[in-house]
């Protein structure tokens, strides 16, 4: 029975020492009173979940009220396995899609990515944080239990959360997991594909660890448009300060923006802290991340070329780079042969727009290898605007590639569809009662005492009001609101990013992906829909602006819940340069959005309502 749930289809592995902890653990739901865990009747949790693909995750969830003691003061061992019998049997038989469980831990600890020692933010024990692994369609149970002194959330760049912003981890969703207790995230990576990454999204959390790397494999009845690499790799790549979180947060606090870096890490370690090893005459996959908080980078690899196959979900063509330009919260994934003689190579990233440029390394070494790296790193663009703006143009959809789904990428025709709305979003860098803030469309953004989503679900009066953030630029003078903006289900949104600045920008949506139809310098007008590519662009999540200039996006307004849309340069996401979208359907259906989950957080205004 178990091979049904961890066999060798892919589909169906499973975390099985996760799974037994989550059904044995009795504090998977925080009592502070122990002799309130009681059971909870089957009836109850149908209640809760309300759908099936949930209820077989809230019988296990039933079971682990039930302590391991509790058992034995009961007499009757055999009921956590007849009961995991049944789980197993129900799984099987009903062919839904298959369950991972996975237990976190989140600690503090010490790490020495520069040198120095450091607290970090951990989770069991790693620095970065564990490799989710999933494939089209799997549901991830993920149990969060908060060891730090101060409250956190986790949220999942790029996972789409499909009718589930429930499960978003961003504040305007989700109350804070509190000091010493837990929460259990329920997931599908329901029709996606692709290379992302989770990150601590409360506060400057991200400044101090918690991040990892989440692949989506596609089904094995999918084809993939390029032959199964010899090794996948996770390359998880940022800038990185040695102060302490919290002095970064008391500097963002006390109105002044954040000092340059003090250097750049992958996958949390400095200089040749990192070695990839490689077969000669194989070709790998490296999926790269730039989960850093300030500046953009460029990756490279000495003597190897880079084959371009995936960008956040979408296949593209299949063009060969010497190096990418990687700005915040964006994943690419190419392929790499190791082609080449045999020895040890540099693997570079470097910061991109930025006078001073910060560079480091890892090391590609071959199996076989003769020899340690033979010459210096090789230098990569520095300032160039002009030539990222033409790479970022050459990325092209795969339209006769799958992607989740067996049908062709290129059967959604994007830019057939009628434009419902226009949408001018512009990034603008004020000075709000003697401190620096940013904002967009002349708004700045601060938390209410209750997350968003909670108050609009409980029609919680006085936490925010949609269309609190106008459509265009106003030009006038900025102010603080917590700036929702209302949209409607099944819409199709024209958004331009306008960035009169003289930084690069990032930007990311919740929720969705949209389609990059242009960019350009200058200022957006309507002429410049004459530039806009309407058939092979790539669909993706996180966009860059580049200075003095625009980025326009199509986007399916297709996932009701409450979204952020954020600068993913995390100062400014800190100090204001976000706000949600509010996608609303008025069917009050599960077919749009599922009901608030039974073992939600509530806090604020929310405390003492109902789930």
């Amino acid at each position: 029975m178990m091979s049904c749930l961890s066999g060798t289809d892919p589909r169906a592995r499973i975390n099985e020492r996760a799974f037994f902890l989550l059904l044995l653990h009795r504090r998977l739901f925080f009592h502070k009173d122990k002799a309130k865990k009681k059971r909870i009747k089957e009836s109850e949790i149908v209640r809760l979940y309300r759908d099936k693909a949930f209820l077989i995750i809230g019988l296990a969830i039933r079971e682990s009220f039930v302590s391991v003691s509790d058992y034995t003061e009961m007499g009757d061992h055999r009921n956590i396995w007849s009961f995991m019998g049944v789980v197993l049997l129900v799984t099987c038989i009903s062919g839904e899609d298959p369950y991972r469980f996975y237990s976190w831990n989140v600690t503090y600890g010490d790490i020495y990515p520069l040198g120095e020692k450091q607290q970090g933010i951990l989770i069991n024990g790693q620095f970065p944080g564990p490799q989710i692994e999933s494939v089209t369609n799997d549901n991830l149970i993920i149990n969060v239990f908060n060891s730090l002194d101060e409250p956190f959330l986790i949220s999942w760049n790029g996972v789409q959360q499909r009718r589930n912003s429930w499960q978003d981890g961003v504040y305007g969703t989700n109350c804070p997991i509190l000091p010493g207790q837990n929460f259990t995230y329920v997931l599908q990576v329901k029709d996606q594909i692709g290379s992302y990454f989770y990150f601590p999204s409360l506060g400057m959390h991200k400044a101090a660890g918690g991040f990892g790397g989440f692949k989506i494999a596609s089904r094995s009845v999918i084809p993939v448009p390029f032959p199964p690499p010899a090794g996948d790799f996770t390359i998880l790549a940022g800038d990185w300060f040695k102060r302490n979180h919290t002095d970064l947060r008391a500097i963002l606090d006390g109105g002044s923006d954040l000092p340059f870096p003090d250097g750049v890490l992958i996958n949390g370690r400095g200089s040749n802290g990192y070695t990839f090893a490689v077969d000669q005459g194989k070709t790998y996959r490296f999926r790269i991340s730039n989960v850093g908080l300030t500046t953009s980078l460029n990756f490279r690899i000495q003597g190897h070329k880079l084959l371009l196959v995936e960008v956040e979900g979408t296949h593209t063509l299949q063009n060969t780079y010497d190096s990418l330009d990687i700005h915040l919260g964006q994943s690419y994934s190419v392929l790499v042969t190791a082609d080449q003689p045999a020895q040890d190579y540099n693997i570079v990233i470097s910061t991109r727009f930025t006078t001073q440029v910060l560079t480091t390394t890892s090391i590609l070494r071959y199996s076989n290898s003769a020899g340690s790296v033979s010459g210096p790193p090789p230098g990569g663009p520095t300032t160039q605007i002009d030539w990222s703006l033409e790479q970022a143009r050459s990325l092209r959809r795969n339209l006769s590639a799958s992607g989740p789904r067996p049908n062709p990428q290129g059967s959604y025709h994007y830019g057939l569809i009628n434009t419902t709305r226009t949408i001018r979003l512009q990034n603008t860098a004020p000075i709000i009662n003697g401190k620096q803030r940013y904002a967009v469309n002349s708004v700045s953004f601060i938390p209410a005492d209750t997350p968003l989503k909670l108050a609009d679900h409980f029609n919680i009066q006085g936490v925010f009001s949609p269309g609190s953030i106008p459509d265009n630029p106003t030009g006038g003078g900025a102010y603080l609101q917590t700036s929702v903006m209302a949209a409607d289900f099944r819409g199709y949104a024209e958004v331009v990013f306008e960035n009169p600045e003289d930084t690069v920008q990032s930007w990311h949506i919740d929720g969705h992906n949209f389609f990059v139809v242009g960019m350009d310098g200058g200022e957006w007008t309507p002429a410049s829909r004459l530039t806009y590519n309407l058939r092979d662009t790539i669909s993706r999540c996180t966009v860059q602006v580049y200075p003095k200039s625009w980025t326009a996006v199509y986007m399916p307004l297709d996932n009701v819940g409450m979204w952020n849309v954020r600068s993913e340069n995390w100062a400014r996401q800190y100090l204001g340069q976000q706000f949600y979208l509010r996608v609303f359907s008025p069917a009050n259906s599960w077919r749009d959005e599922y009901p608030i989950p039974g073992n939600a957080l509530l806090c604020g205004r929310a405390v003492g309502r109902m789930t």
